[in-house]
């Protein structure tokens, strides 16, 4: 699922919190209000960017029909990640890892860890990473573990250094020498807030 921008995502976790508690959904005003504006145009752009990502949908014609697509108890599996090498994740899978009652962030994927390179901090392969999409402005701490994607290369779960203009992507495993790359071509596609093992696939989602 795409990540969203700060704006959107704002929105989006208003959405879901209004939807659960009021059972329906707000009228254009109250996200007016809610987001602190005065004209409805950002509120429509913004749900059109929420709908194209699969995030929402609603009933054309008809007012109050806002639904939450995402499952709320759910991360959805959005492919796999080396702990070893370097792999092409984001795979279209419509899987969803269930975290129902344990776990709920929204703007939050899962991927599937192959590879060994971060058994030191408990990670092995056929984990599901969580991660947290990173917006463009926002860069991870030093010792921070990431899903990094290396210019021409693929993505790698692995922690993240930088210095000046050089990013050193660290495994947790001495079998294993760390990436040190340019920073400029290294894309930093979310940081790890949690690892699940014996874990139970939600329904395909339908979005």
């Amino acid at each position: 699922m795409e990540p969203l921008t700060t704006a959107q995502r704002e929105l989006y976790e208003w959405l879901i919190q209004y939807i659960r508690t009021q059972q329906h959904s707000p009228s254009i005003r109250q996200m007016m209000k809610a987001m602190n504006l005065k004209s409805p145009a950002p509120i429509q752009s913004r749900l059109e960017r929420l709908r194209s990502k699969g995030y929402i949908d609603w009933t054309e014609g008809k007012a109050r029909t806002i639904r939450v697509l995402q499952d709320i108890h759910g991360v959805p599996v959005l492919g796999a990640i080396a702990a070893g090498g370097l792999v092409e994740p984001f795979t279209d899978e419509r899987e969803q890892l269930d975290l129902n009652g344990i776990f709920y962030q929204p703007n939050c994927y899962a991927l599937r860890v192959t590879g060994d390179s971060m058994i030191e901090d408990l990670i092995t392969e056929g984990d599901f990473a969580i991660m947290r999409a990173l917006p463009p402005s926002e860069e991870p701490k030093n010792g921070t573990i990431v899903a990094a994607r290396v210019e021409g290369n693929g993505t790698t779960l692995k922690r993240f250094y930088r210095e000046a203009d050089t990013v050193t992507l660290k495994p947790s495993n001495a079998n294993y020498s760390p990436i040190e790359i340019a920073a400029e071509r290294v894309e930093i596609q979310g940081i790890l807030i949690g690892v699940w093992r014996g874990y139970q696939l939600a329904s395909h989602m339908g979005v």
